[in-house]
């Protein structure tokens, strides 16, 4: 019978799926666009610049992602049992150790980030040090190391650029249909125009649905693997229970980096619950708690 550990391939392939329909949209808007303007170039400006912005985003990915979350170094001496917690674990995936950091907020949470796993960063809120006993804290910390290992740490990076990046192009197509002028004779095919304006609508709604399901699909993945890490599913299955039953939000949030933590970091999720799992940047922790006792 599948459990949750079956499921690590395929939720790899279906994450580098959803990247390749990103890559579709931005390519069908430049498309487009271009044909509306009877404009080549603009074709080859979309790709080019996503290609360059998503190499930015990666390069800077932690230090963005830190200063948002106003997170400070975290020392040996300070945070003893955080620190030793996360060398162990390092060594037992073979990894190399993290940079540690450490946000003043009472709301238990986590998140890794990081280019590659030799320049990886783990941050801890001080409300998750303070609620957590050792095996779920090596629970939590298992499965941030496993978002650095399984290497999912850039496509939820680019999958932020590219969202973004989606947007701004709709946005242009928007304004440049409507302020462009009434003269169509220079703007090539008045089917094209109409597809344009409709696709500019529609594309960051898309756009933003794929992020979404690619965030879904790393926690699941990391879930598992962070299971395998420890051996034991039950210290994250009891972190993750009392994150649910903290449930309010953290101090300081911000939307380009709430898909990082290891639960949302608005709260219990009530509006999820209200509007259904397709808007959530998590799966129900209830979903995920189910999987990992699933697993024993």
């Amino acid at each position: 019978m599948a459990t949750l550990y079956t499921h690590q391939g395929e939720n790899i392939r279906k994450t580098w799926m959803l990247m390749s329909i990103f890559l579709i949209i931005i390519i069908g808007l430049g498309y487009v666009f271009a044909q509306m303007y009877n404009n080549p170039s603009i074709l080859y400006f979309c790709v080019i610049f996503s290609i360059l912005m998503n190499v930015v985003s990666y390069w800077y990915s932690d230090k963005i992602a830190l200063t948002m979350a106003g997170a400070h170094p975290a020392t040996r001496e300070k945070y003893f049992d955080f620190y030793t917690i996360v060398e162990n674990l390092a060594i037992t995936a073979g990894l190399p150790m993290p940079k540690i950091y450490v946000i003043e907020d009472p709301s238990p949470n986590a998140f890794a980030t990081g280019r590659d796993k030799n320049h990886a960063v783990i941050a801890v809120t001080t409300g998750l040090l303070s609620v957590m006993n050792k095996n779920e804290l090596e629970g939590v910390v298992a499965h941030e190391m496993s978002h650095i290992g399984n290497k999912d740490m850039l496509l939820s990076t680019v999958a932020v650029v590219l969202v973004g990046f989606v947007s701004i192009i709709s946005d242009m197509m928007i304004r440049g249909a409507m302020f462009g002028g009434r003269d169509n004779n220079d703007r090539g095919n008045g089917i094209f125009a109409i597809v344009g304006i409709i696709l500019a609508i529609l594309a960051p709604i898309f756009a933003t649905l794929i992020q979404l399901a690619i965030s879904r699909k790393r926690e699941y993945l990391a879930d598992a693997s962070g299971s395998l890490l420890t051996r034991f599913p039950e210290g994250l299955a009891s972190a993750l229970e009392k994150i649910s039953q903290y449930g309010r939000p953290m101090k300081k949030q911000s939307n380009a980096i709430a898909h990082l933590y290891i639960a949302n970091p608005t709260g219990s999720g009530a509006f999820a619950k209200k509007v259904g799992n397709l808007f959530s940047t998590h799966p129900p922790i209830e979903d995920r708690i189910k999987k990992l006792r699933g697993s024993l």
